[in-house]
């Protein structure tokens, strides 16, 4: 590689910059533009307009993901893995050999979950009390109660549910799938990252990594203003536009004494897609829009901009206009489902959620996007069948399984995937580990996990490493 293509511009064009892009909205740049001098200018499929729309690899289901993120882990055997059995011997003991990441024999008394079950539409899959409004709709999910994973910590589990590797920082879903099919609107982020806060890991979770910078997510934060400084520097469109040009043209200049040079051209775009932000975002972002009937379908409250509620009617909002990947964090890494005291901490947090989500599925499905949009809901691992006192209230981690759901999107409706054991202590059938969930994923958007990469430091790199099947019974 030519090392003099990723040389950083020097300061007084530096500054040249800064100045003319003032207040052209700062989260986008610092989304679009800080990363872009590490990107690989002659990595594979790498494109002067890093964001423009990419044919996928074969016919598909999905345009668009809609990830809804449960921080903390919510309780599998508490929500949508409903075990009888676990009600029957509830107090009775048994024998583990993995304790919290700890190999050996340690006795626990079995916990029964704090919520009935009942099940919902007709195809008469339980879901607990916890989830009245998803046991709604839960003939258009399509449940997995045999997830995976590979670490019992939140930050490592985190960063696994989020970029397939629990070991190292590596792009994130949402960043592949922008890397693999780009836009369909150059007046807003690719990918964007809606969360009150960051989860655990931090901001790796909707970062790019090596990939090119534009392709990491945008953080918006529910409230009054979602994108900070969006407002233009200057009164004037005309003058706003005549800078613009002005920057092009030196930037051009500054093109023509290199190589063919994308993380250039990847820069010059990111103040084009800044620009347009500034009259497509607050559109976006104003429920003012909305009917009343829609804000009470959501449980949102007119006015309001902050809660998931708002998160998902922005979401949909975002969906129609052709943002590829959005995620919706709840809680980020404070008072979330990590229910180590007292389970009953996940009455709130369901509230929060419950009735938002399930009316997201309902108002995409009638407005005909539910097709071509996959709706994703995860955590990053749930929480144990058992403890090690009696009577304890709470409940510690366990990712040797536990529950999400897709909806939309290519996959079965009314389906139940795999089974966890009798107590939803380990997998039972059809184990989906985190490297399947995401190459099954890529697949309902057309994209080959396997095919789908990005040479760095001498390799080539994929979200599922060296591992991952696509789950074909999931699929419609």
């Amino acid at each position: 590689m030519n090392s003099q293509r990723l040389r950083p511009p020097t300061l007084s064009r530096r500054e040249w910059l800064r100045r003319s892009a003032g207040g052209l909205g700062s989260v986008a740049l610092s989304s679009l533009l800080t990363q872009w001098a590490s990107a690989a200018p002659d990595a594979p499929g790498a494109l002067a307009d890093p964001l423009a729309p990419r044919a996928p690899h074969f016919a598909p289901r999905a345009k668009r993901v809609i990830l809804l993120y449960m921080t903390g882990g919510a309780s599998h055997v508490d929500s949508f893995d409903y075990k009888p059995k676990l009600f029957a011997d509830h107090g009775k003991t048994l024998t583990i050999d993995n304790w919290q990441g700890n190999r050996g024999e340690f006795k626990r008394f079995l916990k029964r979950p704090d919520w009935e079950f009942h099940p919902g539409g007709t195809s008469g899959i339980p879901v607990s009390d916890l989830f009245p409004h998803t046991r709604a709709i839960v003939d258009d999910l399509c449940l997995i109660n045999s997830m995976e994973s590979d670490h019992t910590n939140h930050y490592e589990a985190t960063l696994e549910i989020h970029t397939g590797s629990f070991t190292f920082a590596r792009p994130s879903l949402g960043a592949w799938v922008s890397y693999g099919l780009g836009t369909e609107n150059q007046n807003l982020p690719s990918f964007l990252a809606i969360a009150p806060r960051a989860p655990y890991a931090g901001t790796q979770t909707w970062g790019a990594d090596f990939l090119p910078g534009c392709h990491q997510g945008t953080h918006v934060v529910p409230g009054p203003t979602p994108i900070a400084n969006i407002t233009p520097r200057v009164a004037e469109s005309r003058l706003q536009r005549l800078e613009l040009e002005r920057l092009a043209h030196v930037n051009r200049q500054h093109a023509a004494t290199r190589e063919l040079d994308a993380a250039l051209e990847a820069r010059i775009k990111s103040f084009e897609t800044a620009y347009g932000m500034q009259h497509d975002a607050p559109e976006a972002f104003d429920l003012t829009r909305e009917s009343a009937e829609t804000h009470q379908l959501y449980g949102l409250e007119p006015g309001s901009t902050q809660g998931f509620a708002w998160q998902c009617l922005v979401a949909r909002r975002l969906a129609e206009r052709g943002v590829r990947f959005i995620e919706l964090i709840d809680t980020g890494s404070s008072n979330n489902w990590d229910s180590h005291g007292n389970m009953q901490d996940h009455v709130a947090l369901a509230k929060n959620v419950d009735q938002a989500m399930a009316a997201l599925v309902m108002d995409l499905k009638r407005r005909g996007m539910l097709a071509e949009t996959l709706v994703v809901w995860t955590t990053e691992f749930g929480r144990t069948p058992y403890h090690e006192q009696a009577t304890h209230p709470g409940r510690e981690h366990h990712h040797q399984v536990f529950s999400s759901w897709l909806a939309g999107g290519g996959v079965k409706p009314g389906y139940v995937h795999g089974a966890s054991d009798e107590y939803g202590i380990a997998v039972a059938d059809k184990r989906l580990h985190v490297h399947d969930f995401h190459a099954t994923i890529l697949h309902l958007l057309g994209l080959d996990h396997e095919r789908l990469t990005y040479r760095h430091s001498g390799r080539d790199y994929r979200l599922t490493d060296v591992a991952g099947r696509v789950a074909h019974d999931m699929l419609a």
